[in-house]
């Protein structure tokens, strides 16, 4: 989903790209940065279903000439570099800019015939602009969303390329320690197991990016690094397509991810990870591996919470061991024991007291690395136990919970900020500040603290 309706993360860079919209779209923290952006798997979440895109023509280097116009319109950020004028006045400029990142490129090792060649006829992709601001109205729940990405045709398929290329997921896990299932869920909920990896030039989608809008400075190495690829020949340009921020491949690296954690799978002297199983599986396992994966342990556990529980403590910050939590009452669905007692967790309630509740363990910390979405995470971790064998969630959700709009959103921000609760501007995203602000304000009216943002913690907010 050339962006679930469009935030995916940048990783460590602190730019929202299509894998974390899912993160601002929905209502979980997307605080962090992610490396890979989600592809166009979930084109019609928030929307509805999208027609088919249309059929871009290629001009050289890899623009595409038939895409959806640019707005012409400000960007909903209000960022400067995002009026229409700025991104008219730097559209003028594109050629000038590309040109002027030669030096940087050669300090890269990219020949000048390359850099030329892979240049050439490069023209912006305006209609970026709005994929970059924009700010869907409704969002998905967690459990919709859920819904969506663990389903029983992507656990078919996911089974048959567990199956298919079982050697490969056996060679990755013996050297690399990373669970093949982990590996299978991201493949499968990236690209829907490369079927839907997003259609655009990377080439000209980081161009466009490095030089109009408001995150000129991180694009340009994403640019630089996309034109390193095609230097060394690890892919080819027809392959270097994918989302708008310019994440590609079955499992969606940004360039600048590429170049950390991309390996040769096979030892055929490229790397392969759009086209070839070994390459692509052995590098996501790199990823996660490098980002501190803790080789034969599981991402979390679900809990049964107890009634009167201090929700207080469903917090990142506040991991205790399996016994401490078992002390605090929080049990397994049929009393399963916990496998390693001493194991550090914290707790995750994301949707309140009304919900299942999730211990998690390392792992899911190394997940939120690749997306920082807790969503997407829960459905990862999820997604792999399922491929596993296991069985769903045992407990429901609240699903006569409506999800509230932004209009909403921003107005308990709001109401928030104006009891003294909430510090931040009111952006109608809600991340860790306003959960945090949501539980306080929980707590000073004498109901559970859960942090959840429900219509009933609205109205009272509006004093209903």
């Amino acid at each position: 989903m050339a962006g679930l309706a469009m935030a995916g993360l940048a990783k460590r860079a602190g730019f929202v790209t299509s894998r974390a919209m899912i993160a601002a779209a929905l209502l979980l923290p997307a605080c962090a940065q992610a490396q890979n952006g989600l592809s166009n798997l979930f084109g019609g979440i928030f929307s509805g279903p999208n027609p088919a895109p249309p059929q871009a023509a290629q001009g050289p280097g890899g623009a595409q000439t038939g895409v959806q116009p640019w707005s012409g319109e400000d960007g909903a950020s209000g960022h400067p570099l995002m009026t229409a004028a700025a991104i008219r006045e730097a559209a003028s400029n594109f050629n000038n800019c590309v040109a002027a990142m030669w030096p940087d490129a050669a300090r890269r090792s990219i020949t000048q015939e390359n850099f030329q060649r892979f240049t050439a006829g490069l023209a912006p992709d305006l209609r970026i602009m709005d994929l970059m601001d924009s700010q869907p109205e409704f969002t998905k729940s967690i459990w919709d969303y859920l819904d969506i990405l663990v389903n029983d045709n992507r656990l078919a398929k996911g089974r048959e390329v567990l199956a298919k290329y079982k050697a490969q997921f056996d060679a990755t896990e013996k050297a690399t320690g990373v669970d093949r299932y982990i590996i299978a869920s991201i493949w499968g909920i990236e690209s829907n197991y490369s079927t839907q990896m997003g259609d655009r030039s990377v080439l000209q989608s980081t161009a466009t990016l490095a030089c109009i809008g408001r995150r000129q400075a991180y694009f340009r190495d994403e640019f630089l690094s996309a034109l390193e690829i095609l230097n060394r020949g690890d892919l080819r340009p027809e392959q270097l397509r994918g989302s708008w921020a310019g994440a590609f491949g079955p499992t969606q690296f940004m360039p600048t991810a590429f170049k950390r954690f991309a390996v040769d799978g096979d030892g055929d002297g490229r790397r392969d990870v759009v086209d070839n199983p070994s390459d692509l599986i052995a590098s996501t396992a790199n990823n996660l591996k490098k980002d501190g994966w803790q080789a034969g342990q599981t991402w979390g556990y679900e809990v049964v919470v107890p009634q009167g529980f201090n929700y207080m403590l469903a917090d990142r910050a506040k991991a205790m061991t399996m016994a401490q939590w078992e002390k605090l009452g929080l049990k397994r669905p049929a009393n399963q024991p916990f496998p390693h007692p001493a194991e550090k967790a914290y707790l995750l309630a994301p949707a309140g007291a009304q919900g299942p509740g999730f211990l998690m363990l390392q792992n899911f910390r190394v997940i939120m690395k690749y997306n920082p979405a807790e969503a997407y995470a829960l459905a990862i971790g999820h997604f792999a136990d399922r491929l596993r064998g296991s069985q769903p969630f045992v407990q429901p959700w609240p699903r006569q919970e409506r999800e509230l709009s932004r209009t909403e959103r921003l107005e308990l921000q709001q109401l928030l900020a104006q009891r003294g609760f909430y510090k931040g501007t009111p952006d109608g995203q809600f991340g860790g500040q306003t959960r945090e602000a949501l539980r306080n304000f929980q707590a000073s009216i004498g109901v559970p603290a859960d942090g959840f943002a429900s219509s009933d913690a609205l109205d009272r907010l509006r004093g209903r």
